[in-house]
């Protein structure tokens, strides 16, 4: 939305519209008569809107809308939206808090992880050279457009990076590593919880900081623990890319982008609100950046092992409520990397108990409340560490709310009892 013509006129506009403001235009807030117009506090929105709460016994998923914030950062939120500041200055303090407390040259606040990984690939393609990010991705005329990744990392968020103009390197073992590095590449991209892959992190960077190349560790997923936001860039990356809205509880479009000062510098100069680069429509408000702060604060309040045993708390509570579900196994499994937490594995043998986990799942979703199990539930295709095998149920327990596991027990109790008697 453009406000009173374009933005070069805005402040002639707006100098002229104060002009004609008299004492006796009443605030929203100071209707006829003086009474108050209704605040919203208390009305909620998803009742109105008619869309469903559910609860969350997934995980961090973007479409089930990632974690929930605790009540520190939803007062940080509300907070920062009471008052106008300028953006760069905000930005600026926050990278400059951020990189102190995550031990860190520099750090920006992203529209997400994979804002922040197409942001620290458009600083390793424009570096020296901050007019080029007018260009890209159509004109890359001199530029270096080549980024070097190993072939099993591929994911589903390539276009993150296709964003910037670049043509992925394919890689597969060390040797075709050290020689695939030309006066063209401009990164070195390594998918942190990558299932497969010959090349080590160590050799990653220790390969491409011999050919003095940048490379970046898209880690979005990749805490708790709460030392991996420090472990990678000491570890030598010179980009780190994390999800603010999974594991650090923040709002659902932040992220972090960490590393290098001169490459979070290029990363910032080819981000909103900069006008015509590859960043402008990843906008983070003010309310955002504040919240990724304040999550930053309260994750580093927290323990790993705290957490892990609230955790498995929880599936206790949701185990102890199948007690006498015949033939059920159940075990806890914690991913190696991605979503590190602790989950529930339950396993039945279908003959006994006539219901697949795939009709589990639907049956969960479509009760009230709505209960969304992880989505790897009767499914074939493992990712994370998480096995492939479909006669299973995945119950994700870290983002529920207090007393949620006994309702996703007593839930599942329900629908295993019945097809157990039918």
């Amino acid at each position: 939305m453009r406000l009173l013509g374009t933005r070069r006129g805005f402040f002639g506009n707006i100098t002229g519209a104060l002009a004609g403001w008299t004492i006796g235009n009443a605030l929203p807030s100071q209707a006829k008569g003086g009474a108050t117009q209704p605040s919203g506090e208390d009305e909620d929105y998803y009742d109105k809107l008619g869309v469903a709460k559910i609860i969350n016994a997934a995980g961090t998923y973007t479409h089930l809308t990632a974690s929930t914030m605790p009540p520190s950062v939803q007062a940080a939120v509300a907070r920062a939206a009471k008052h106008p500041v300028h953006l760069a200055h905000l930005q600026k303090a926050a990278g400059e808090y951020l990189a102190r407390r995550l031990r860190c040259e520099a750090a920006i606040v992203t529209a997400g992880a994979a804002s922040a990984v197409t942001l620290g690939t458009a600083a390793c393609v424009t570096l020296g050279n901050e007019s080029a990010g007018h260009s890209i991705p159509v004109d890359m005329t001199g530029l270096k457009n080549e980024v070097v990744i190993q072939k099993a990392h591929h994911y589903d968020y390539d276009h993150a990076l296709r964003n910037c103009g670049i043509k992925f390197v394919d890689v597969e073992t060390l040797q075709e590593y050290e020689s695939a590095i030309n006066k063209n590449t401009a990164m070195c991209f390594f998918y942190n919880a990558a299932d497969h892959g010959n090349i080590s992190r160590e050799d990653w960077v220790r390969v491409a900081h011999a050919n003095g190349v940048p490379c970046l560790n898209d880690a979005a997923a990749d805490v708790p623990p709460i030392s991996n936001l420090w472990n990678y860039t000491q570890m030598g990356f010179d980009l780190v890319a994390f999800s603010g809205g999974k594991g650090m509880r923040g709002p659902q479009n932040t992220g972090l982008l960490l590393g290098r000062r001169n490459l979070i510098a290029a990363a910032a100069i080819n981000n909103s609100p900069n006008d015509d680069v590859v960043g402008r429509g990843m906008k983070v408000a003010k309310e955002q950046i504040v919240g990724m702060v304040a999550a930053v604060d309260w994750f580093l309040s927290q323990s790993d092992e705290e957490m892990d045993a609230e955790y498995r708390g929880r599936i206790d509570r949701i185990t102890g409520a199948l007690k006498d579900i015949p033939t059920l196994k159940s075990e806890t499994f914690v991913p190696p990397i991605a979503n590190h937490v602790p989950h529930l594995l339950m396993r039945y043998d279908q003959a006994r108990v006539k219901i697949s986990p795939h009709e589990v799942a639907k049956q969960m979703r479509e009760g009230t409340p709505s209960i969304e199990v992880n989505p790897a539930t009767g499914s074939t295709e493992g990712s994370a560490g998480i096995p492939s095998d479909p006669n299973k149920i995945v119950v994700g327990v870290w983002m529920l709310e207090p007393g949620e596991d006994l309702v996703v027990g007593r839930r599942l109790r329900d629908i295993l009892t019945t097809a157990t008697h039918s």
